[in-house]
């Protein structure tokens, strides 16, 4: 079955990386270094949340860029500057509060940093995206939107958190489901852990997909 005019489908990809399809225009947030390599192409839209290579990978950027000419990017300053001077006018510096459209995407960006990994590491900047205001990418944070979240990409297992802390993000965002992102270090002896308790506790549905998964949003 066709999805309905205006829906979005989402595809997992490895780690903190995902596809949105709305219309035949395809919107990907954080092809990192995790990643599959051919996951950027073909997208008209690429977002990135910030500069660690486990969500930002210059070279799948790259042929994203070059297999789509119509293609732009959107992200914050320490990203950019290191892709501008290649693709003039396709790389767009963004930041918390502002607003855009592309491709028939409408989205909006939120927060500023980086969740702490350890005070002796500096923080580095790091934005959210809110994807026709219905699905948020947080990135490497736990930033809540002032606005409802239908569909949270919820950041399940990091250096900088533990599942406490994810528990009680998914609780502040109140959104309608949460989705696993940035995984790709829970091993599979820990997910049924988690996924138990997060979706016990989380007081929202909360599912997983495995790389290549897909779902109506």
């Amino acid at each position: 079955m066709n999805a309905s005019p205006g829906a979005l489908t989402l595809t997992k990809k490895t780690h903190s990386c995902v596809r949105i399809e709305k219309e035949g225009r395809i919107l990907v947030i954080d092809p990192g270094g995790f990643s599959e390599d051919d996951v950027a192409l073909g997208a008209d839209v690429m977002l990135v949340t910030h500069e660690h290579p486990d969500h930002f990978n210059e070279a799948r950027l790259r042929a994203g860029l070059e297999a789509n000419p119509a293609a732009e990017i959107w992200t914050l300053r320490s990203v950019a500057e290191q892709l501008s001077a290649a693709f003039p006018g396709r790389v767009h510096t963004v930041g918390d509060g502002d607003a855009f459209s592309a491709a028939g995407f409408d989205v909006t960006v939120h927060g500023e940093l980086h969740a702490v990994i350890h005070p002796d590491i500096p923080r580095i900047t790091n934005v959210g995206f809110l994807v026709d205001g219905s699905v948020f990418h947080p990135g490497d944070a736990l930033t809540v939107p002032e606005r409802p979240v239908d569909t949270l990409l919820l950041p399940v297992m990091a250096p900088w958190s533990k599942i406490s802390e994810v528990i009680d993000y998914v609780r502040e965002v109140k959104p309608r489901r949460a989705i696993d992102v940035h995984d790709a270090l829970l091993t599979d002896l820990a997910r049924p852990i988690y996924d138990n308790q997060i979706g016990a506790l989380g007081g929202a549905d909360h599912g997983r997909l495995a790389p290549g998964g897909t779902t109506e949003l």
